[in-house]
């Protein structure tokens, strides 16, 4: 009798040997892939999302990034090559640069005029950064376009993330590719958060 208990507690201890309670998988250390389902206890803790490292930055040390909405400002200094004489300032817009490398832009254009447009950026250094943006111009009385344009900023980020700044060239076209107006510039833009007042875009 002694020597059948000693049999079965050795069955028991070689048993909890190879099977090893679900909790221990779970334990920091454990490689990922032994984790089971039946490991899962949700009662411990809840899953959740976290952002290890900035990939829009080449250091990928967590540091400030152009992604997000800005209010930025566009004012003019040449037109044409000669003097600057349109309104200022040229532009006042909300703009997305998206973590995908598009971008889109508000313009305070009238809508008619197309105010909604769209670019495509590449980071071009720590903290330098290059917007190729295509808008169209609006659509005369009848309904047709009247052409479009492309304006390319080389813009700077700030240390902390919360400004940018740099210089612009805006050169529309008509409907052949012939350019009609060129206008060169400096922008400067603000980060927009969630306590942004409307009032701080005037």
């Amino acid at each position: 009798m002694k020597a059948m208990v000693k049999v079965w507690m050795l069955a028991l201890g070689v048993l909890a040997f190879l099977v090893p309670a679900p909790i221990a998988l779970a334990q920091c250390g454990s490689p990922a892939k032994a984790v089971k389902p039946t490991a899962w206890h949700p009662q411990m803790g809840s899953a959740r999302l976290v952002l290890a490292v900035d990939g829009d930055h080449p250091d990928g040390g967590g540091t400030a990034s152009i992604v997000g909405m800005w209010h930025v400002v566009f004012t003019g200094q040449t037109m044409n090559g000669g003097a600057y004489t349109l309104p200022e300032p040229l532009d006042n817009s909300v703009v997305v640069w998206h973590s995908d490398g598009t971008e889109i832009m508000n313009s305070s254009r009238p809508a008619q005029d197309g105010n909604f447009c769209m670019g495509v950026w590449q980071q071009t250094g720590k903290w330098q950064y290059f917007l190729n943006h295509i808008p169209w111009q609006g659509n005369d009385p009848s309904g047709n376009p009247q052409g479009g344009a492309q304006l390319l900023e080389q813009v700077t980020l700030s240390p902390d993330g919360n400004h940018y700044s740099g210089r612009f060239t805006f050169q529309a076209y008509d409907l052949s590719g012939s350019p009609t107006l060129e206008v060169t510039g400096v922008l400067t833009a603000t980060r927009i958060t969630t306590s942004t007042p409307f009032g701080s875009l005037l």
